[in-house]
């Protein structure tokens, strides 16, 4: 069970005993690799490792792609989208744009919204982006000892580092009381920590001997009680996991050399994540399959002809999977050639 519940509340404020978790479990045991059903999979290179794939492709196709562009505006005539303004000045036409930001940056941050219908607003106001997450990149100089496991030959990997380790998740009632922690307004006092070794795997992640580890953690509040996050208080909460890890793996931290925090306000800042929401609005039922991200229009389309939805916030959701925007292609294939 605590196995189960663990994956009921990937990335989502809500605790195993919340009605609708088992929606969250499902979706991730929905997919799989290769022929694999319900498996996940590294990414040789990292996960950047598959944009540079889905640029290739798109290079390959004939496209034009501009990076450190910033949209500033999505510019619109009589209701009609006509292309976009970039941070520099620079304007691009075009009669069709494709966004895959959430709905509020898209709506309300870079859209003028006085030119959508009111319930339609109303509707983008009031989407879910609460997120529990804290996430944390991990430099090694070894990798780490479990208890009860020996290391390969020359304290090399073996199986046990090689999958999804959850620690602090012993029971049910364990991700119970992070999550009633998250809700008082402080962050867990032991955090469900999901922990991967990438470089277990992928030895170019990480020079020899060396290792890099991919922490996934919850729960967080995106504002603390005692105030906003600062570099002092996100060093303070690692600290903790650290020497919590160190419950597992004894002399993980003293093994560290460095690290990358980031809060649910930093992964709003440096990804566009409204909340820091991984799946660009909650996955509850309320927010699923025709509500995602609104019943008020059809699937992928908006209230501004030319104008579509392509990212997690659109059906199925979030997860490196591509079918939002492989469906929303679809929909501006077939609207085309009406």
């Amino acid at each position: 069970r605590a196995t189960l519940a663990s994956d009921s509340v990937i990335g989502s404020w809500h605790g195993p005993s919340t009605p609708g978790s088992s929606y969250v479990l499902l979706h991730h045991v929905m997919g799989g690799v290769g022929e694999r059903e319900g498996a996940w999979g590294y990414v040789e290179g990292g996960m950047g490792s598959v944009s540079n794939a889905i640029a290739s492709a798109a290079l390959a196709a004939g496209a034009t792609i501009k990076t450190d562009a910033g949209v500033e505006e999505i510019n619109v005539n009589n209701n009609k989208v006509c292309g976009v303004t970039l941070h520099d000045g620079t304007v691009l036409e075009s009669n069709i744009v494709l966004s895959n930001a959430t709905p509020k940056v898209t709506f309300l941050d870079i859209l003028d919204s006085s030119i959508l219908p009111k319930d339609y607003l109303t509707h983008i106001k009031t989407i879910d982006y609460t997120s529990p997450v804290f996430k944390l990149n991990v430099a090694m100089d070894r990798i780490p000892t479990f208890r009860g496991h020996k290391n390969g030959p020359g304290e090399t990997a073996g199986p046990q580092h090689q999958g999804t380790i959850h620690l602090n998740s012993e029971s049910v009632n364990m991700v119970d009381r992070a999550f009633a922690d998250a809700c008082r307004g402080i962050p867990s006092e032991r955090p469900i920590i999901e922990m991967t070794l990438p470089s277990s795997v992928d030895p170019t992640l990480a020079p020899p001997g060396h290792h890099v580890s991919s922490f996934f953690i919850q729960y967080v509040p995106y504002k603390p009680a005692n105030g906003e996050w600062t570099t002092e208080s996100k060093d303070a909460f690692v600290k903790k996991v650290f020497s919590q890890v160190d419950e597992y793996a004894p002399g993980f931290s003293e093994s560290v050399v460095g690290y990358d925090a980031l809060a649910p306000p930093d992964l709003e800042r440096i990804f566009g994540l409204t909340g820091g929401n991984i799946y660009q609005g909650s996955m509850g039922l309320d927010q699923l399959f025709t509500q995602r991200p609104t019943y008020l229009t059809p699937a992928y389309t908006t209230p501004v002809s030319g104008l579509y939805l392509c990212g997690a916030s659109t059906h199925p959701g979030g997860g490196v999977l591509g079918a939002p925007g492989r469906n929303c292609s679809k929909v501006v294939l077939q609207n085309k050639q009406k």
